[in-house]
């Protein structure tokens, strides 16, 4: 582990080159490990640790459509693809990636196969902080980790198979056995991450909601609309909007702030982009600052978990989700964004 300065702040680091994919195998080479869940985050990290050469099984509900999605990615049932309980008790090591929701739910079934020295694992911070409103509480006797990639399953398995690694934080709640972090790291470099940092599952479950509502996802498609109207209002055409809006953030700027860093995005703009980005930078920053500050109250006293596991667990959830979500993809922007992605120079 290698101590690394970020803007001053000393960080634990554990890089690929000094905990290679040989030593992780070694270390996992007498575990069995289960990845319990195949939605968002389970296709990735399981496809990854057996590419990588472990060990691994799934565990799924039978019958469902993420069952099917399984066997066709080559879980073979009845040797590599089981039942959730049957993959749990096979197992040294259980990967609980059911969403939130269902982790609650399943929780009985998995804990009674938690015997002593096996580790829980977890990829978000969520089911453990908020343990008083999930009753997920692992025996003493079993070692909890996590290992948090920074972005969605998709990405953490694209970016493997193009040989890249995405970035991961990892945490140790409970360490029964005295290998969790050997183990923690293990998994951390099998699932395929780029470099390893170190955070606590409060400390994840925090950033990562807030994140989620904020630049990640909930911030930035208000922003994006807020500005797409003010130019729809004052007589732009749609794709115009879009364009000035979306297009050229997302396939022309990101890259480069990506790539070197905002300074470095600023510099290569021209300099009537310059002076107004940052002319306009401290109007946003405080007129958003106060929500980004409402937001973290709102996470770090437990309403944001509250409200998920109220919504979630509702049985027609997953109907009123799809119309929300109908609506986005039907809002005049995106069905914009529809045609101009098509008319990418890709795409034709």
């Amino acid at each position: 582990m290698a101590i690394m300065n970020f803007g001053g702040v000393d960080e634990n680091v554990v890089t690929r080159e000094e905990f290679p994919l040989e030593k992780a195998r070694e270390v996992l080479k007498d575990e069995v490990i289960a990845v319990i869940g195949y939605g968002v985050q389970g296709p990735g990290q399981s496809l990854n640790l057996r590419d990588n050469g472990f060990n691994v099984i799934v565990g799924q509900r039978k019958g469902g459509k993420t069952w099917d999605k399984a066997v066709a990615d080559g879980w073979v049932p009845g040797e590599t693809l089981f039942d959730i309980d049957e993959a749990c008790e096979k197992a040294t090591i259980i990967q609980y990636l059911l969403s939130d929701a269902a982790q609650i739910e399943v929780w009985p079934r998995v804990k009674k196969h938690l015997t002593p020295g096996k580790a829980l694992y977890f990829s978000h911070g969520f089911a453990i902080t908020y343990k008083e409103r999930t009753n997920i509480v692992p025996p003493a006797d079993v070692d909890v980790i996590m290992i948090a990639p920074k972005g969605s399953g998709t990405s953490l398995r694209r970016m493997f198979l193009q040989g890249r690694g995405l970035n991961s934080s990892y945490a140790i709640f409970q360490d029964a056995t005295g290998k969790a972090w050997d183990r923690v790291i293990a998994l951390g470099i099998g699932v395929g991450s780029g470099y390893l940092f170190e955070t606590t599952f409060k400390k994840e479950v925090y950033s990562d909601l807030t994140g989620e509502r904020g630049t990640l996802m909930g911030a930035i498609q208000g922003l994006l609309l807020a500005q797409y109207e003010t130019l729809r209002e004052n007589g732009h055409e749609p794709s115009e909007a879009f364009n000035e809006t979306v297009e050229e953030l997302t396939q022309s700027l990101m890259p480069l702030f990506a790539e070197n860093g905002m300074d470095w995005m600023y510099a290569n703009c021209s300099t009537t982009a310059q002076r107004g980005a940052l002319d306009w930078m401290g109007p946003f920053h405080d007129a958003t600052k106060p929500v980004f500050e409402k937001l973290y109250k709102e996470v770090a006293c437990g309403n944001e978990a509250q409200r998920s596991i109220d919504s979630n667990s509702q049985p027609d959830y997953r109907e009123k989700l799809e119309v929300e979500l109908e609506a986005l993809r039907n809002s005049e922007m995106w069905r914009a964004g529809a045609v101009v992605r098509k008319l990418r120079p890709e795409n034709n």
